[in-house]
C-alpha cells in the first residue's frame, strides 16, 4: 500500500506517487513505531482529481441504477472476506482494540449493503392530470463531483457514511483521508479498484489543509461532507457554503447520560463505562458526562469508578485488551491539560489516569479511564470537547433538572436516559436538544438506513449522513410538466 513508504493517492483508476514535497509520519498509537508517511497533496493534486472525475460523470451519470449497484455487490463481499484484515490495520494506525475496529467495519458494511438499494431509495414521484391532459413527474438526478474529507476515528466506517450512497446515485467521488490514518482507505480503495468500479468514479488524494481548501473553493465540486472537530466543521462549512457548495459537516460533542434512581444499576454502570471509555473516549457518540438524578448518585458512582480502574489498557491487538491509546502524543498532552483545568474549576478527581505507562509499551499514547466528580455545570471544562477517556460526574434532584443540565450546553449530538419508567423517557426523548438520543442505551449511533442526526454545533447544514438523507444529500430534484395534445399527435 506504499511505495518507498509514503502512502500513494488513486486517480483516474491508478495508484500514484503524490508530487508533493512535504509528508508526515503516520505512527502506530500503542508503539509509536512509523507505519508510512503520507503526502500533503497540492491544490494541483486536488484539480486533477477533480477534473478526471468530472469527466468520468458524464458516462457514469448514464450508467443505469442497477447497474451502477453491482460493483457495491461486490464492494460488499470483498470488505466481509477482508473484514479481519481491515481490523488490524485499523487497530495499528487509529489505536482501539481489535474488536472495536470489527464492529467498526460492520457498521462500515451495513452502510453499503443499505446503498445497494439505490434503484427504490432514489425514486422519484409523480401525478397524472394536474390540470386536464398535463401530467406532473419528480426525477432524482446525481449532481456531479462530489467530495468527502474525513476523521482520525473511524478510519473505515466513516468515509463509507458517504462513499455508496454518492456513487450509487450517479455521482463521481472524491476522498481525503485524515492524514493520520490513510492506511485503512488505502486498503479498502484496493477493494474498490477489485469491484470495477470504472476509472475516474472514486477517488482518493491525501493531503492536509491545502486539500482540504482546493476542496472546498473547486467549482467543480457540488458537496462536500465533514466530519470532525465543531470549530473545523464551522470553517468547512461557512467556506463551502460560500462557494456555493451543498455541505454536511459533523462537528463536535459532549454527549450526557442521565441515570435515574430506577435504573438497572448493574447494566447502567457496564453500559455507560463502555460508552465513555470504547475506542478511548475517541468518539462522537462517546459518553462524556454522566449526571446522576437523587438516590442514583449512591448507586451508580462508587460501582462506576470500581469498573473504570479494572479496565485493562494497552495494545488494541493483545489478548485481553479494552481499551488503548489515544491517537497522538499531542492529544493526550492536550487532555492531560483539561483534567488539570478541570481541578482548577473546582471538579475532584475521583479516578486518575494521568502519567500511566503500558507495560512493552512505554511509548504509547496512553491515558487510563479517569473521572472528574462535582464538575460544575458552567465550568470550561463542562462544556469542552475532550475527545479522550474522561468522564465528568453532576447531580441533579429531579429529571427537570437534569433535562435542563442536558440542553445547557452548546452540543447537540447525543443524550441518553438510563431508567425503568416509560413516562420519565417519554419526558426526556420529547425535551432533549439532541439529534440522537438512546433510552438505556449508552451509544445511540443510527443504524445505517437512518440518518446520523446533529444538532445545534454538532452539526452544519440540514441533510445528514445515512440512508434516506444521504439519497437526498447526493441528489437533486428536477421537476417535469408536460402536455401532449392530440392534435399533435395527428400530425404525425
Amino acid at each position: 500500500m506504499t511505495t518507498n513508504g509514503k502512502v500513494l493517492n488513486y486517480i483516474n483508476g491508478q495508484w500514484e506517487v503524490s508530487s508533493a514535497s512535504e509528508t508526515l509520519p503516520v505512527k502506530n498509537p500503542a508503539t509509536a513505531q512509523t507505519l508510512a508517511h503520507v503526502p500533503l497533496s497540492t491544490a494541483a493534486e486536488v484539480d486533477r482529481a477533480v477534473q478526471v472525475a468530472q469527466r468520468a460523470f458524464q458516462d457514469w451519470r448514464r450508467v443505469p441504477v442497477v447497474e451502477r449497484v453491482q460493483p457495491l455487490y461486490r464492494l460488499k463481499r470483498l470488505l466481509e472476506e477482508h473484514r479481519d484484515e481491515l481490523s488490524r490495520i485499523i487497530t495499528n494506525e487509529c489505536g482501539k482494540t481489535y474488536a472495536e475496529s470489527q464492529a467498526e467495519m460492520q457498521r462500515a458494511i451495513e452502510n453499503v449493503e443499505v446503498a445497494c438499494g439505490i434503484p427504490s431509495l432514489m425514486q422519484g414521484f409523480n401525478n397524472e392530470d394536474i390540470a386536464r391532459g398535463i401530467d406532473e413527474h419528480c426525477f432524482r438526478q446525481p449532481l456531479g463531483v462530489v467530495a468527502a474529507i474525513t476523521p482520525f476515528n473511524f478510519p473505515g466506517m466513516v468515509p463509507l457514511w458517504f462513499l455508496p450512497y454518492a456513487v450509487a446515485t450517479g455521482n463521481c467521488f472524491l476522498l481525503k483521508p485524515s492524514e493520520k490514518v490513510p492506511m485503512t482507505m488505502q486498503r479498502i480503495y484496493q477493494l474498490l479498484e477489485q469491484a470495477g468500479f470504472p476509472p475516474g468514479v472514486v477517488q482518493l488524494v491525501n493531503g492536509a489543509k491545502e486539500a482540504v481548501d482546493a476542496i472546498l473553493d473547486h467549482p467543480l465540486v457540488r458537496a462536500v461532507s465533514f466530519v470532525g472537530s465543531t470549530p473545523v466543521a464551522r470553517y468547512v462549512y461557512e467556506r463551502g457554503a460560500r462557494a456555493g457548495k451543498r455541505i454536511q459537516a459533523q462537528g463536535g460533542a459532549k454527549n450526557p447520560i442521565v441515570i435515574m434512581p430506577d435504573a438497572d444499576m448493574e447494566m447502567t454502570v457496564r453500559i455507560v463505562a463502555d460508552s465513555a471509555f470504547g475506542c478511548a473516549g475517541q468518539r462522537c457518540l462517546a459518553a462524556s458526562v454522566g449526571i446522576t438524578v437523587g438516590e442514583a448518585r449512591n448507586l451508580f458512582v462508587e460501582a462506576f469508578a470500581d469498573l473504570a480502574a479494572s479496565r485493562k489498557v494497552g495494545y488494541g491487538l493483545d489478548e485481553g485488551v479494552e481499551m488503548g491509546p489515544v491517537i497522538t502524543a499531542e492529544s493526550r498532552a492536550r487532555i492531560e491539560r483539561l483534567i488539570a483545568l478541570g481541578e482548577r474549576e473546582g471538579a475532584s478527581v475521583l479516578l486518575d489516569g494521568r502519567g500511566k505507562k503500558v507495560s512493552g509499551y512505554e511509548e504509547g499514547n496512553f491515558i487510563f479511564p479517569t473521572i472528574l466528580d462535582h464538575v460544575p455545570p458552567k465550568s470550561e471544562i463542562a462544556q469542552t470537547e475532550i475527545f479522550g477517556p474522561v468522564f465528568s460526574l453532576m447531580h441533579a434532584e429531579t429529571i427537570e433538572q437534569a433535562i435542563d443540565l442536558v440542553n445547557d450546553r452548546k452540543y447537540g449530538n447525543m443524550a441518553c436516559i438510563f431508567t425503568s419508567s416509560g413516562a420519565a423517557a417519554r419526558q426526556f426523548r420529547y425535551s432533549v436538544n439532541t439529534g440522537n438520543v438512546g433510552i438505556n442505551v449508552g451509544v445511540a449511533a443510527p443504524m445505517a438506513f437512518f440518518p446520523f442526526s446533529g444538532w445545534r454545533e454538532s452539526f452544519f447544514g440540514d441533510l445528514h449522513a445515512q440512508g434516506i438523507h444521504g439519497v437526498e444529500f447526493y441528489t437533486e430534484t428536477k421537476v417535469v410538466i408536460e402536455r401532449w395534445p392530440k392534435e399533435w399527435s395527428r400530425k404525425f
